[in-house]
């Protein structure tokens, strides 16, 4: 098996005529680290993505594989394998042929191609699909094929292209927990592209959040979630997002609506278009009274099993939500109070979307 190797990229740019698609995106990715590149759609991750498999052109920058430059080799020789979202399977060929393709074109014996695709299917829970062709398995059964095409070269890194999207939410589930254990057990190098956090955030070891071709934060899960570097990533992170209401600076604290909430040591010029966020279960519902941060009109409760989640319509016209019991009982259009936890909020300059900082 090959070692796994660290995957450096410094400075790294695309530009498609006068569209800027990545913009000098710099990140080390440790040996044998999952790294998770995540960001709506068009922010530039799967370019970014392809030119460091080799399958775009890089317009500047370097790209390298442990010690080596690997910025204009191609893909064949930069010892990675590739996982897409579409599987890229061979229709004609069974389970075996598809895995065992990659060790036919290396001039492997019959052997050797068996025992590593018996090795392979092993890893992925396939050994008793070996003589089905892709049209005979389920969607999860063909990504896992296409996890093992991909083990099989036992590469120096994984790069992998939102491979579970097209899967349904309860295999989604699965299959992220099978990856998981995989990567961890053959220890390969990852660089995993998604649009969704929850993927992120279950999979990474650290999270390289992208918007607009600009990475915005690198940092584990946790630190991103808790730690945001500003009011993209935040309301990016989480499920339900972070929630926003809007209000002014005043020498008292933000000016939201009738209420004026504290800023926690954070000094902002008077004036300032300041926006308080708060994730859905650092707050909680009470009594509409002056005792309350907010007051706000229920918009719709929604039961999930566990919990009840609270849509509210804030004093600014959004909308919050709230994480409340689940036997919790509240009528659509009802006033309630808030009360956010003073030490969960986070304060943002709206305009810009700068976190805004005590320390700063």
């Amino acid at each position: 098996m090959a070692t796994a190797k660290r995957i450096e990229i410094r400075e790294m740019d695309k530009h498609y005529g006068a569209f800027h698609a990545v913009k000098s995106l710099s990140l080390t990715v440790e040996p044998g680290e999952f790294l998770v590149l995540l960001g709506p759609s068009g922010c530039g991750k799967s370019t970014a993505l392809r030119m460091i498999a080799g399958l775009e052109e890089i317009t500047g920058g370097q790209v390298l594989l442990g010690d080596r430059d690997v910025t204009h080799v191609l893909p064949k020789y930069r010892d990675i394998a590739m996982v897409f979202q579409s599987y890229a399977l061979y229709p004609h060929k069974t389970v075996a042929e598809n895995i065992g393709f990659p060790l036919k074109i290396a001039g492997k014996t019959k052997a050797e191609q068996d025992a590593a695709v018996a090795d392979a299917a092993a890893q992925v829970q396939l050994g008793e699909l070996l003589g089905r062709y892709p049209r005979e398995l389920s969607g999860g059964q063909r990504q896992r094929v296409a996890l093992a095409r991909a083990i099989i070269r036992r590469p120096a890194a994984f790069l992998m292209d939102e491979p579970l999207s097209n899967l349904d939410a309860k295999l989604r589930g699965f299959m992220r927990a099978e990856l998981k254990r995989m990567q961890k057990d053959l220890g390969v190098t990852t660089i995993y592209v998604t649009h969704d956090q929850i993927e992120a955030m279950t999979l990474a070891h650290r999270v390289a959040i992208m918007r607009d071709g600009v990475l915005q934060q690198l940092g584990t899960p946790k630190e991103v979630y808790r730690d945001p570097a500003n009011m993209f990533v935040a309301g990016f992170m989480g499920s339900p997002p972070m929630n926003f209401v809007a209000g002014n600076a005043t020498g008292a604290g933000v000016k939201v609506g009738d209420r004026a909430l504290s800023l926690e040591g954070v000094r902002v010029r008077e004036g300032t278009h300041v926006s308080v966020g708060f994730r859905p279960e650092d707050a909680e519902l009470a009594a509409p009274d002056d005792t309350a941060d907010l007051v706000a009109e229920v918009f719709i409760a929604e039961m999930t099993g566990d919990e009840t989640l609270v849509t509210l319509t804030a004093p600014d016209g959004g909308h919050i939500i709230v994480r409340a019991p689940p036997d919790i009982e509240i009528e659509d259009g009802a006033r309630v109070g808030l009360r956010i936890d003073p030490a969960k909020r986070y304060y943002f300059e709206t305009d810009s979307g700068k976190r805004l900082r005590a320390d700063d």
